[in-house]
C-alpha cells in the first residue's frame, strides 16, 4: 500500500477513534454522555492539528469552556492541537399531538405542570425558562393560569404590553425572555370570574395572538407554558387542541403531592403528550447557618414515581429562602444569583429537560430534515 495511503488510513482511524471519545464524555452536573444525548461530533486531523464539529439539538452555551477543555486533553492523549473547536446547537421543531399543528414562531411549546398547587410550579417553570435563555435559546413563558397569574410578579413586569396593530399583542419580556400573562391585561385586583369555556378561550387568544419571537428577533425556541394546578378544563384544551412538544411535570418529594402529580401525567399520557420527565422541587433544605441537610418534605418521592411510570427525574430543586425571596422581588434565583448552587440545579433541570425533548422525533421540515 503506498505511504500516503497508509497515512490516510491512519489519520481516518484517529478521527474515529476521538469521535466516539469526545462522544463518550459526560455532560457536568447532567450525567448523560453527549452521545446519549444525541451530540453528533465530526472530527478533521492534518499536520498535528485538529478541527472538531460539536452539533447538539439543545443549547448549551455554559458548556463550550468545559468542551474545549476536554478536547484539547483528549487530542493531547493523541499528540494533537487544537485548531478550532465550532459548537453548533441547532433546535428544531419536534412532534406534537396527531392533527394539531405547530405553532408558526414557536418551535417547540413545552408545558410545565402539577396535580396540585403549592408545589412550586411557576417558580420552576420561571427559572427553567431563565436557564434555556442562558444557554444561548430564544424563550418566551405563557402565564396560562388564567385565575391566578403569578408570572408578572415573579418577572418583575408591570404595565400593559403594547398592541400595534388592534389584535395582535407584543410580549413583555424581562431577564432575556419573552412573557404573556392575563395579569398584564387586567389590574391586579380584578378577580377573573370566568367559567370553564371563557378562560380556555382567553388561553387560546393569548397564545395565537401574541407576537412570539419579535423582540428576541426570530422564532422561539422554547415556549414554557405555566399551567394552572390540576387536570381542568385549561389543561385539556392545552393538551387537546395546542401543539406541545412535551410536558415536564413538578412535584414535592411528599406522598400526597406524588399522588396528584401521577393523575397530571397520565392525563398529558391519555392525550399523547410527550411527559419529558418529573422535577422534583422543594427536595432538600440546607441550614444556611449549620450546613444541616434536611428533607423537610420527605425523600425520594419523585425518584420512586419516575421509576414506576418509566420517565426521567429530570432534577431535585433545592427549597431556600433566596428561591422564594427573589421570585417575590420580581429578579428570579436564576436572574439574581447565577453562580448559586440552586441555579446550577436549574440549569441542570433545564439541559436535562432540553436533550429530553431533543430525543423527540422532528417535525418533517427542511430545516430538520437538514440535520438528518
Amino acid at each position: 500500500m503506498p505511504s500516503h495511503q497508509t497515512e490516510l488510513k491512519v489519520v481516518y482511524v484517529i478521527e474515529e477513534l476521538l469521535q466516539q471519545r469526545i462522544g463518550a464524555l459526560s455532560i457536568p452536573d447532567v450525567d448523560v454522555t453527549l452521545s446519549d444525548a444525541g451530540v453528533r461530533v465530526r472530527v478533521a486531523v492534518a499536520e498535528g492539528r485538529a478541527v472538531v464539529e460539536i452539533l447538539s439539538g439543545f443549547p448549551c452555551a455554559s458548556l463550550r469552556p468545559w468542551m474545549d477543555a476536554q478536547v484539547q486533553r483528549l487530542l493531547a492523549d493523541e499528540g494533537l492541537a487544537l485548531s478550532r473547536l465550532d459548537l453548533h446547537p441547532r433546535i428544531v421543531s419536534h412532534a406534537v399531538q396527531p392533527n394539531v399543528s405547530p405553532l408558526a414562531s414557536v418551535r417547540n411549546l413545552i408545558a410545565i405542570g402539577s396535580g396540585k398547587g403549592g408545589v412550586g410550579k411557576s417558580t420552576t417553570a420561571v427559572n427553567l425558562a431563565l436557564a434555556l435563555a442562558g444557554e444561548g435559546a430564544r424563550v418566551g413563558v405563557l402565564d396560562a393560569d388564567i385565575y391566578g397569574p403569578s408570572i408578572p410578579t415573579m418577572l418583575g413586569l408591570s404595565g400593559r404590553p403594547d398592541s400595534p396593530d388592534g389584535k395582535t399583542i407584543e410580549p413583555m419580556q424581562a431577564h432575556g425572555v419573552e412573557a404573556m400573562s392575563i395579569g398584564l391585561l387586567v389590574d391586579q385586583d380584578t378577580p377573573m370570574i370566568w367559567r370553564g369555556p371563557m378562560a380556555t378561550s382567553a388561553l387560546t387568544q393569548l397564545l395565537g395572538e401574541t407576537r412570539w419571537g419579535q423582540s428576541l428577533s426570530g422564532d422561539l425556541d422554547y415556549l414554557i407554558v405555566d399551567l394552572p394546578p390540576g387536570t381542568g378544563d385549561i389543561q385539556l384544551t392545552l393538551a387537546q387542541k395546542i401543539p406541545v412538544a412535551g410536558a415536564v411535570i413538578v412535584t414535592t418529594p411528599q406522598d400526597v403531592a406524588t399522588l396528584d402529580a401521577r393523575k397530571a401525567l397520565k392525563m398529558f399520557e391519555k392525550v399523547n403528550v410527550p411527559v419529558l420527565g418529573l422535577v422534583e422541587n422543594m427536595a432538600v433544605h440546607v441550614c444556611s447557618n449549620c450546613g444541616h441537610a434536611e428533607h423537610v418534605f420527605g425523600e425520594g418521592g419523585g425518584r420512586r414515581m419516575a421509576e414506576q411510570y418509566g420517565v426521567p427525574l429530570l432534577g431535585s430543586l433545592p427549597l431556600e429562602i433566596a428561591i422564594r425571596e427573589q421570585g417575590d422581588a420580581g429578579s428570579p434565583v436564576f436572574a439574581s444569583a447565577p453562580a448559586s448552587a440552586a441555579a446550577a440545579a436549574y440549569r441542570a433541570t433545564a439541559l436535562r429537560m432540553a436533550i429530553e425533548l431533543a430525543r423527540r422525533p422532528r417535525v418533517a421540515t427542511p430545516l430538520s430534515a437538514s440535520l438528518v
